[in-house]
């Protein structure tokens, strides 16, 4: 997967909290969010709107976000509840890269991997 075919999934599955999301899904998706952000702070800083610009950012993305998250969880075979300590301060960052980083486990009880059952 690409980083324009993460973000394109990514929008499709807008508010899919079932299934799974690859780690290569996840973590373009998540260089594409830090992008967008810190465009929108810089927009925001440029325009005299403060921070305003990346906080609409964020609201608005923020249920991909939770459910691209929720869906990596279930890829390495975990609830997708895991994904509120992402909402604790420092927390977050271990947790990401700790189980974010793992390779998918193959089918599971939350379907079969990212990319589909081999051929």
């Amino acid at each position: 997967m690409d980083f324009t075919q993460a973000i394109k999934t990514v929008f499709k599955n807008y508010a899919q909290f079932e299934g799974r999301s690859g780690r290569e899904e996840f973590w373009w998706w998540f260089l594409a969010y830090l992008i967008g952000y810190g465009a929108a702070l810089i927009l925001g800083k440029m325009f005299g709107m403060g921070d305003l610009l990346a906080m609409l950012l964020s609201l608005g993305l923020l249920v991909p976000n939770v459910a691209v998250c929720v869906r990596r969880w279930h890829d390495i075979g975990m609830s997708g509840w895991w994904t509120l300590l992402l909402f604790i301060p420092f927390v977050n960052l271990v947790v990401m890269l700790i189980f974010f980083t793992r390779t998918s486990v193959g089918p599971n009880q939350y379907g079969e991997g990212p990319q589909g059952p081999a051929a």
